[in-house]
């Protein structure tokens, strides 16, 4: 996973070791890399995203788990703003 500053990636990761944090942590890292996968192949994050989340979803995460990767990745990954739009434009938000 391409991290834009990982001191504080790595900071923001420390401070969620329990289970729940850490089942955050790793489906981030597992969307990351499946969707920096694609991206080398030439995708767009808008084209991949829905269909990777998914795939990526190995351990049944729950709607907050979602939530909250993407916004580690929004500000911590190096096509996060990329995603953020695509979230934003999933769910109608214009903000």
């Amino acid at each position: 996973m391409k991290v834009k500053d990982i001191e504080f990636y790595e900071s923001w990761k420390s401070k969620n070791r329990c289970m729940y944090g850490l089942g955050i942590f790793n489906y981030v890292e597992r969307w990351a890399n499946l969707m920096e996968n694609e991206i080398a192949k030439g995708a767009k994050v808008s084209d991949i995203a829905g269909k990777l989340s998914r795939e990526a979803d190995t351990e049944g995460i729950t709607g907050y788990m979602y939530g909250a990767s993407v916004s580690i990745l929004s500000q911590c990954w190096e096509h996060g703003d990329e995603l953020r739009r695509w979230h934003y434009k999933e769910y109608g938000y214009e903000g």
